[in-house]
């Protein structure tokens, strides 16, 4: 019993800690296509649940399925791997809503 208590608390002890939007600046972004091909690579991961790419901002946002996280490495990996290069990674409880609409408005 106290194994499974212990087991639970720390499941959500985790599903809790986990970010449910990461944010990267990224530098090399230039075109559409970098964009497009951005989008594709990380959805190709299963935690991930939406991505926002902006050329403006040199912004990538990954917005993750509840209680999944993506490692910084991975993350980090795939973007070097497509040419770009990673200057920062954070990690937020912020919606994807509020990110494009952000977005936006500092495109105003």
């Amino acid at each position: 019993m106290k194994r499974a208590l212990l087991f639970s608390i720390l499941a959500l002890t985790s599903a809790i800690a986990s970010a449910d939007t990461i944010e990267m600046k990224v530098y090399g972004l230039v075109c559409a296509f970098c964009a497009q091909g951005i989008e594709k690579t990380l959805r190709k991961n299963p935690a991930t649940e939406d991505v926002v790419v902006s050329l403006e901002h040199q912004l990538v946002a990954v917005s993750t399925h509840p209680g999944q996280d993506i490692p910084d490495a991975d993350l980090t990996k795939a973007l070097t791997d497509a040419g770009y290069d990673v200057k920062g990674i954070s990690r937020t409880q912020r919606p994807m809503t509020e990110v494009r609409a952000g977005l936006k408005q500092d495109a105003k």
